[in-house]
């Protein structure tokens, strides 16, 4: 079989940076978690997207006490507790470069946040300075720490700090990394051949070729494993290792179930057994004083994100009723999704901030009917004005997206644009962090600016 270097293009949809992102995401909604560092964070696009606002508060932030809300999803197939949205309490990030740090700064301010989005929690964040092989005391026991497109722009003196530091000394309770496959590499060329380009390993080590000309190494999938269940034995982890990014046309040569995905994820768990923590205890012991010829960390930024004055403080359920039902009238419609009601100027601040105060004024107020839909997300359960008439003529065009995917080669994993630039002690960190995907559940892919944009990418451009 014979066939061109056109032919065998390799498409990702959605682009490969972010399935990297979506899988990141969905692993920190599904594990609630609140505290998230971000090592080598670059540029800061991964601390921007967490700064952005869940759209309301987070299951048992409201104050009202009422158990008739406890009841409300008994026997919900689905809803925001089985999908939850971030509600972050800590962000941080480290990196080496300066001039990234900066950048970080301005995209990370509280006055750099939209204002149409209200915020009804508090957020702390904070940007560090130094190298990844420094302890730095601030990060011990964090709860998150997260390493996207990082380990395999270090070289081996700073590699073998990572684990060490990271699951002996700062115990997160789950430690998520994503690197290249080397295995998916040869997805790029037919069997026995190699793509021409590409980039020489700068190690010397090996003859392989790898996608970036920074890259120090690109692990194949037996590689990667090895790694992962060896530190995690180590320091008391168990970890569930997976890849993301199927290209979008079949194999020629039928080898997509061999090669797997384009990108490599592990998401490491603490044990928290007497053995594994005795493992921890004992080891942190040894990288302290192994990793204490650096300087420390020094804390370049921080800031306080403010919660709305009402948060946690809703009005009488009888005025936010008497509220959506001005909405409905004013807006002439009789049917209107929760989302949408949600939205609406001045209701999230009479419910303070709280849905679930919304869903029960709903349910409790005369004129209202609410129509929870099992399997949907509460955003989708629709609210009928009982009694409305419908005034305002609905368009229900089809509206045409774009649909388009990112054509990938080799040297395009991490794409010019979103790219960050973060120096390590052990060279230059090009770090893809993505782009500023919003922090919720709720978005549905349209609505995701640039995600349906296609992404004509060459090989070697930089």
């Amino acid at each position: 079989m014979s066939l061109d270097s056109e032919d065998l293009k390799v498409t990702f949809f959605p682009p490969l940076y972010h399935q990297r992102r979506i899988w990141l995401l969905e692993t920190l909604r599904r594990e609630r978690i609140t505290e998230i560092i971000d090592i080598g964070c670059g540029e800061g696009s991964l601390l921007a997207t967490l700064c952005q606002p869940a759209p309301w508060l987070g299951p048992g932030s409201s104050q009202d006490d009422d158990h008739y809300l406890s009841s409300l999803f008994d026997n919900i197939g689905c809803s925001d507790e089985d999908t939850p949205n971030l509600h972050p309490k800590r962000i941080a990030g480290v990196d080496i470069s300066s001039c990234d740090l900066n950048v970080a700064t301005e995209c990370t301010s509280p006055a750099s946040a939209n204002p149409l989005y209200m915020r009804w929690e508090p957020l702390e964040v904070e940007l560090w300075k130094g190298s990844i092989d420094v302890i730095n005391p601030a990060l011990i026991n964090v709860e998150c720490v997260v390493a996207t497109e990082l380990i395999e722009h270090l070289t081996e003196d700073i590699l073998i700090h990572v684990a060490p530091i990271v699951l002996g000394v700062y115990r997160p309770r789950l430690f998520l990394i994503t690197t290249p496959s080397y295995t998916f590499n040869a997805r790029w060329s037919p069997p026995g051949t190699r793509k021409p380009g590409g980039h020489p390993d700068p190690t010397g080590r090996t003859d392989r070729v790898f996608r970036h000309p920074d890259h120090k190494f690109e692990w194949t999938v037996e590689e990667f494993a090895q790694w992962c269940m060896t530190i995690a034995h180590q320091w008391g982890y168990v970890v569930d290792i997976g890849g993301v990014g199927t290209a979008q046309q079949k194999d020629p040569w039928g080898r997509d179930k061999i090669l797997g995905g384009a990108t490599q994820v592990a998401s490491f768990k603490r044990m928290d057994d007497r053995v594994s923590t005795g493992k921890r205890e004992r080891g942190s012991l040894a990288v302290h004083s192994a990793t204490n010829t650096k300087g420390p960390h020094e804390l370049v930024k921080r800031y306080y994100y403010e919660a709305h004055p009402r948060a946690g403080n809703p009005s009488d359920l009888r005025e936010i009723g008497e509220a959506m039902v001005e909405k409905f009238e004013q807006w002439g419609e009789t049917i209107l999704r929760i989302e949408e009601l949600w939205f609406a100027d001045d209701v999230p601040i009479l419910c303070g901030g709280s849905i679930e105060v919304m869903i029960n004024a709903a349910e409790r107020h005369q004129r209202l009917d609410l129509q929870r839909i099992p399997g949907r997300r509460r955003g989708d359960w629709k609210i009928e004005l009982v009694g409305g008439v419908q005034r305002r003529l609905m368009d229900w065009s089809p509206v045409q997206l774009k649909s388009e995917a990112e054509i990938v080669t080799m040297e395009d994993d991490e794409p010019e644009y979103g790219m960050e630039r973060s120096s390590f002690d052990s060279g230059v960190h090009i770090g893809n962090h993505d782009d500023n995907t919003w922090c919720s559940e709720d978005t549905n892919w349209s609505q995701v600016g640039g995600w349906a944009d296609e992404a004509h990418l060459d090989w070697g451009r930089q």
